[in-house]
């Protein structure tokens, strides 16, 4: 029967061959494979670590050698002096990671939590930038100045021990004094104790610019910045509380200035010679017109935010400080150009046959400035609000006129922190610090009215007009100085 499927299946099982009375019913898989493969394994060369696991090897042996063989300051120093590429792309980085710190964490307290909330946060890290200035003291330009050393390393990291001690205090007091609430103080002692590892951090980054190691100082920056913003986020994202999310990104601040910050500024850079109680008593004298410039700058700066607060609801600081970075921005690229240049300045005014150079370069940094604030308000009028309203959630486009006005205040800011700098390295700082008493008196009362009468539209005029008072003082100081000077008093 040709065609019976019963007698084809018979045929098709008497033609499969009998398996071996030992061999299992599945053929075997594995055996000689594997031990072919597990040999091909062994003679293959090991897989080497990538470029940052291995940097970070290295940098973590080096810091457990140094740590148990209690040879920290006689380290031999590994990175070169002296890379003006690199102290340019670093510097960038760092001073990127830095002013990007404030709107990013704003962004993901926003998405996170509410505007409402993201507002706290914004008056709290007001408060914190603002006392970051009596934390810096108005030093650190004044350090990588000091090219003859004249105070010891010591003189400076005494003074700023100081200065963050007192930073902390006055803080603890400012919350005490508004009666915030402890949701609020919580947020607040955290933003001011990472503010304060920021303040601490800079006098040993100083350190590094003044031995002309800048891009280590922008790299040491740049990771404190990334690891406050991811520590925060992270703790935001899983309790949705800002109070301990501030907590966290201090203890990021604090573990990034223990394990890379200060052991850079100490391997890196000669061993200090011992402090002076009149060397650290000087620095404090001599760098008060620099801390009170400083501070009244910053103070000028956070007048509107401060009648604000009294005023309007907190989504408002959300607001403003939205805007606020376009023209902080400005500020960070022309700082980008001028701040890794402060040290060769200083030696082109210590030659007097270079005067006429240093003014020539004075007035090409300030036409660069007006060209970046061109470029920001025609970036801003095309892509970069609806890029603010994308990066928030929150409509912006009904603040177009203020977003042009916040981008001229930010050019101003810029020449304003320019000219500071070069009357630094003019050593006449003394003589520009009641110009700043002088602005501080006319931005207290135009920002209260203005605020009171137009909301957050004052606000953002306000700081204009007080910004733009103080640049005009300055550049009038600045053009008495170099008068008096090239007739030799």
């Amino acid at each position: 029967m040709p065609n019976n499927p019963l007698g084809r299946l018979v045929r098709r099982r008497e033609a499969t061959p009998v398996r071996a009375a030992n061999q299992t019913s599945r053929t075997p898989r594995y055996g000689v494979v594997t031990k072919s493969r597990r040999r091909a394994r062994a003679e293959r060369p090991a897989r080497q670590p990538g470029f940052l696991a291995r940097v970070v090897n290295g940098w973590w042996n080096r810091l457990i050698s140094a740590v148990f063989g209690g040879t920290f300051s006689e380290q031999t120093e590994q990175y070169l002096a002296h890379q003006t590429k690199r102290d340019y792309v670093c510097n960038t980085i760092g001073q990127a990671a830095w002013g990007m710190l404030f709107p990013a964490l704003t962004m993901v307290a926003t998405w996170l939590v509410g505007a409402e909330q993201a507002g706290l946060f914004s008056m709290a890290f007001t408060v914190g930038t603002l006392l970051l200035f009596l934390a810096n003291y108005g030093v650190r330009t004044y350090q990588v100045s000091d090219l003859d050393d004249m105070r010891s390393f010591l003189d400076y990291q005494v003074n700023r021990f100081i200065t963050c001690a007192a930073m902390l205090v006055v803080g603890w007091l400012w919350c005490q004094v508004r009666g915030y609430d402890a949701t609020m103080f919580a947020i607040c002692m955290g933003v001011l104790v990472f503010r304060a590892v920021d303040g601490l951090a800079d006098v040993y980054e100083g350190r590094l610019q003044q031995k002309d190691k800048l891009y280590l100082a922008g790299l040491s920056q740049a990771a404190r910045c990334v690891l406050g913003l991811v520590a925060f986020s992270v703790i935001l994202f899983l309790t949705r509380s800002l109070p301990v999310a501030s907590l966290a990104m201090a203890a990021g601040g604090v573990a990034s200035l223990v394990l890379l910050t200060v052991p850079l500024a100490y391997f890196e850079t000669e061993r200090s010679l011992p402090a002076s109680v009149r060397g650290v008593r000087e620095l404090f004298v001599e760098c008060f017109p620099l801390f009170l410039a400083l501070f009244l700058y910053n103070l000028i700066d956070s007048v509107p935010k401060f009648a604000m607060e009294g005023t309007l609801s907190y989504d408002n600081q959300l607001y403003y400080n939205a805007m606020y970075f376009p023209a902080h921005s400005i500020l960070m690229m022309a700082g980008f150009i001028y701040k890794p240049q402060l040290v060769r300045l200083a030696r082109i005014w210590d030659d007097p046959e270079k005067h006429r150079r240093f003014d020539l370069l004075v007035l090409a940094m300030v036409g660069v400035i007006a060209l970046i604030t061109a470029g920001m308000a025609l970036v801003m009028g095309t892509v970069g609000i609806p890029l603010m309203g994308l990066m928030y959630g929150l409509d912006f486009e009904q603040f177009r006129g203020l977003v042009y006005v916040m981008v001229a205040t930010g050019g101003v800011c810029a020449c304003i922190d320019f000219l500071y700098q070069i009357v630094t390295v003019l050593r006449a700082q003394g003589e520009v610090s009641r110009l700043y008493l002088i602005a501080f008196a006319f931005s207290v009362p135009v920002s209260l009215l203005l605020v009171n009468f137009a909301g957050l539209s004052g606000a953002v005029v306000g700081a204009l007009v007080s910004m733009a008072i103080l640049l005009t003082l300055l550049v009038m100081e600045y053009a008495a100085i170099r008068r008096r000077m090239s007739r030799g008093y």
